[in-house]
Formats: C-alpha cells, structure tokens, sequence
C-alpha cells in the first residue's frame, strides 16, 4: 500500500503562485511514476504533470511553461510548483503514484494510488 497526503493549497489571485508538496509513504519501492491530476466539479479528473522513475516528464498543454513539477527522493515528496495561475486553474489537485497493489489472492502491477485531494483556488 501507498499513503499519498497533499499540501500546500489555498487561494490566491490570478498571477500569483503556489506550490503543492505530496508526501508518499508506505511501500514505495516498486512505485514506477508519480504525478499530478486535478478535478472541478462535474467534469473528469484530467492530468496535470506525470515524473516516472526514469526522469520523464510529461505536462498537460494548459500546464506547459507555468506549471514544473519535481522530486525530493531523500523525503519521498514530489512538488507541483504553480506559477502565473488563471482562474481556470481553479481546482482540487490530487497526487497520484502508479505501483504494485497485491490484495488478497489479487496483484495489480499498475494501480493508481490516490491522496486526498487539495483545494487551488484562483480568484481575484
């Protein structure tokens, strides 16, 4: 099992900037990707930023160039720094990391493991 919680939201004005932390425990060996995803109400949960193991990092078109996502290995955290935030960035920002889950007789290689979630509001 993974234990994701999230940090760092809250509300600011359209340009500001904020930066959201996620702290991963439990077994964290075999996890192969962390990322970033996010949800309004009423619509599907979309990406933001995904970071695999190997470094590779891919962002959503309405992340690119505002938004860096990054890790600190040596505290099992990953970061999402937001910068130059719309209002349509308004959102509850939830962590994510894909890993093994083996659950009585059942083994999945490439469960999503989900935190809490984090509210971003952005409003002037």
């Amino acid at each position: 099992q993974v234990q994701l919680v999230e940090s760092g939201g809250g509300t600011v004005q359209p340009g500001e900037s904020l930066t959201l932390s996620c702290a991963a425990s439990g077994s964290l060996l075999n996890i192969k990707a962390m990322g970033w995803y996010r949800q309004t109400p009423g619509k599907e949960r979309e990406l933001v930023a995904t970071l695999n193991t190997r470094g590779t990092i891919n962002y959503a078109d309405s992340a690119k160039g505002r938004f860096t996502i990054s890790r600190d290995n040596a505290k099992n955290t990953i970061y999402l720094k937001m910068d130059n935030l719309k209002v349509d960035d308004t959102a509850v920002y939830y962590c994510s990391a894909i890993g093994p889950l083996r659950d009585g007789d059942s083994y999945y290689p490439d469960y999503t493991f989900w935190g809490q979630g984090t509210q971003v509001t952005v409003s002037s």
